[in-house]
């Protein structure tokens, strides 16, 4: 079983930047991809950006050229910068980790507005 926090939401103005952290741990050994996922309000959960052990990324086509996923397989911690912000960009973030199953954090809340 798999233990994720993440770390980092808030209130930030459009056009700022913001990163988000995920720390990982309990089975860490047995976690492939790594990534974030966010739920605005009344909206289903999306993909923001996934990341691959070995660092290969992909990303929701709402953040490509504005945010950016990265990991610390020493630290079982995947990252995500996220700069340009837009008020859209409002959600609660959530991290994910997949192994036989999915495992989800508890979301962080970033609020995009003046």
């Amino acid at each position: 079983q798999v233990q994720l926090v993440e770390s980092g939401g808030g209130l930030v103005q459009p056009g700022g930047s913001l990163r988000l952290s995920c720390g990982a741990s309990g089975s860490t050994f047995s976690i492939n991809y790594m990534g974030w996922y966010r739920q605005a309000p009344g909206k289903e959960r999306e993909l923001v950006a996934v990341i691959t052990p070995g660092g290969s990324t992909s990303y929701g086509d709402s953040v490509k050229g504005r945010f950016t996923i990265s990991r610390d397989n020493a630290k079982n911690t995947v990252y995500l910068q996220m700069n340009s912000m837009k008020p859209e960009d409002t959600a609660v973030y959530y991290c994910n980790a997949r192994t036989t199953r999915d495992n989800w954090g508890q979301g962080t809340l970033v609020t995009v507005s003046e």
